[in-house]
């Protein structure tokens, strides 16, 4: 009986190693209207955005409102730090409309995910009156509680 006991715990222990390696973060931010150089009435609104990396797999959703103007794009970025514009990444679905939603599944490189995990990653979306940005905010990683 010993031995079928050992067997069982070596057993549960190597099926649960990759559920470990599974673990989910949570990331959040609050999208706010991009800095421009001069005030523009074309740059409103606001919204929020989240994101869940379980593994590789990243999952973002989101919602804006208030834009002056239909939303045409949204896309994860990739910045040296946040507070910094950076480079395209990966493109959004974005539901068009002044208000409306953004939503993106992804399967990131093992790089990728540490760059997530570091906050450098971004949400940008942009509106037919701002093509080049209207609101954005930092994929922060939140405390598990």
């Amino acid at each position: 009986m010993t031995r079928w006991s050992a067997a069982l715990v070596l057993l549960l222990g190597v099926a649960l190693v990759p559920l470990q390696a599974q673990a989910t973060r949570q990331f959040r931010t609050r999208l706010s209207p991009v800095p421009v150089a001069a005030y523009t009435a074309t740059v409103v609104g606001s919204g929020t955005a989240s994101a869940t990396l379980t593994g590789t797999r990243l999952v973002v959703t989101g919602t804006y409102a208030g834009l002056a103007s239909p939303a045409t794009k949204a896309s994860l970025y990739r910045s040296q730090k946040p507070g910094m514009r950076g480079d395209l990444l990966l493109p959004l679905t974005v539901s068009g409309g002044t208000t409306g939603t953004i939503a993106g599944e992804f399967t990131l490189t093992a790089a990728q995910v540490a760059e997530v995990t570091a906050g450098r990653y971004y949400v940008q979306l942009s509106s037919e009156k701002a093509a080049e940005g209207n609101l954005w905010g930092w994929l922060l990683a939140q405390e598990n509680r």
